[in-house]
């Protein structure tokens, strides 16, 4: 006998995850809405505004008196989003910052400890790490990673093979992509034709570091258009770090941007960082995101590690804080997403995999809104457009119901404390990461 699985949720959500052709009364200036979602097996059967005089009070979560959420008499509703994306991570070495820890949290000492921790990299070393962190980020409500993957060097075989052993293995719960990183003059050798060819047959991304210090000559400029040409020939999509600096702004992308119009790229191509072009002007800034609109080319930015890394000045306070311009480029046109790029490893000691945490860090470090649709945007629909993902993220009828609970009824309160959360995917609640949180505000059935 096959089990239905069916939930009736009464929930405070973004009107922007929610299907716009349905009519959901009001949206506050927080850009809320309160609904009620059926769901039926993991999809939604109904979608409709919330009336409470018609709401069996079993239907709503119980607050936290402690917190004082019911002085209205009314039981809170929590706030609930769509599971998220993660447009850029590095699980090939994430959680290897205990061995090979930074102390100075300089560049070059994450670029030397990553080398020398690249030469120990072994497939079970790296199967129990990407194991872990994709646990963290299922149960922390995430939908999807892009992944790259150092791919030239002693580490590179066991680091693709355990990364698709375990993209296998999870197919059925989380989207993982997988960029092969690699130096851009890479592929200009016959060994990078051959890696480009390997990557493609298994349904990977080509990837690469253009970056100051640039050389004179067309040697960057050749190295790209090689690239992009493989990619072409082999209908892969290209994501590229670029112009992760606090110099020589915005280079790397004006050098992206002429290539692919020069090659006529009909690929999806991806610029990771673009964290130098805040350097800019704002003319500049303009015109280099309007040519990116023009040729589609997405940017991800990563605030946290670049406010670690970049305009690090030893044993002073940072003045230069570059990170890529979001609010420039989405105003052009581009389409954006903020992703947590690395976790615990040689370039940045913190993080976890979880979206909530990095969507409140955002709210500080890029001066984005949630509760308007472009600041929500770069962790749900937008991340989910950068990464060709079939579900947008918004809730419909016959869609996903797929959910992140949070013990929160309001973004101040969000913004307040990581809040603890419930994930539902597929019509069921998973465990949550840490077993041992109270959770008061959310169902438990």
């Amino acid at each position: 006998m096959t089990t239905v699985l069916t939930a009736s949720l009464a929930l405070k959500m973004p009107r922007t995850l929610l299907d716009p052709r349905l009519d959901l009364g009001p949206t506050g200036a927080d850009g809320l809405v309160a609904v009620q979602l059926e769901q039926r097996d993991g999809l939604v059967s109904d979608l409709r505004p919330l009336v409470r005089d018609h709401l069996p009070s079993a239907h709503l979560p119980s607050a936290d008196p402690a917190r004082g959420d019911q002085r209205s008499g009314e039981p809170t509703l929590p706030l609930a989003l769509t599971p998220l994306v993660e447009p850029h991570a590095h699980l090939d070495k994430c959680f290897s910052a205990e061995a090979f820890p930074n102390w100075d949290g300089t560049m070059a000492a994450a670029l030397a400890l990553n080398q020398a921790e690249y030469q120990q990299r072994s497939h079970a070393v790296v199967l129990q790490r990407a194991e872990q962190a994709l646990q963290r980020a299922w149960r922390q409500g995430l939908r999807a990673i892009r992944s790259h993957i150092d791919s030239v060097g002693p580490g590179a075989q066991p680091s693709w093979e355990a990364l698709l052993e375990l993209r296998r293995q999870w197919a059925d719960r989380l989207d993982l992509q997988l960029v092969a990183l690699a130096p851009v003059r890479h592929w200009l050798m016959a060994e990078g034709v051959q890696l480009a060819r390997w990557v493609a047959e298994r349904g990977g991304l080509l990837g690469g570091v253009i970056g100051p210090p640039y050389a004179g000559g067309p040697g960057d400029r050749q190295a790209l258009e090689a690239l992009l040409g493989l990619a072409e020939q082999l209908g892969c999509g290209v994501d590229l770090h670029v112009d992760e600096a606090d110099r020589q702004p915005g280079r790397g992308v004006a050098l992206v941007a002429a290539a692919a119009r020069r090659l006529n790229t009909t690929v999806p191509i991806t610029c990771s960082h673009a964290s130098s072009l805040a350097l800019l002007g704002e003319r500049g800034q303009r015109r280099l995101a309007e040519q990116l609109a023009a040729a589609g080319i997405a940017v991800v930015a990563l605030p946290s590690t670049n406010a670690w890394l970049l305009g690090r000045r030893t044993g002073r306070t940072p003045l230069l804080r570059p990170q890529a311009p979001i609010h420039e480029l989405q105003r052009a046109g581009v389409a954006v997403a903020v992703g947590g790029d690395n976790v615990q490893d040689p370039w940045f000691p913190g993080g976890d995999f979880d979206p909530i945490e990095l969507l409140r860090f955002s709210v500080v470090a890029a001066h984005l809104h949630p509760w308007r649709r472009l600041g929500l945007a770069p962790f749900t629909t937008g991340a989910a457009q950068v990464l060709g993902l079939a579900w947008d993220g918004v809730l419909r009828r016959g869609g996903p119901a797929d959910l992140v609970m949070l013990a929160a009824s309001s973004w101040p309160e969000l913004l307040a404390r990581t809040p603890q959360r419930r994930v539902l995917r597929h019509g069921q609640w998973l465990e949550p990461a840490d077993d041992g949180q109270v959770r008061r505000l959310l169902p438990h059935g």
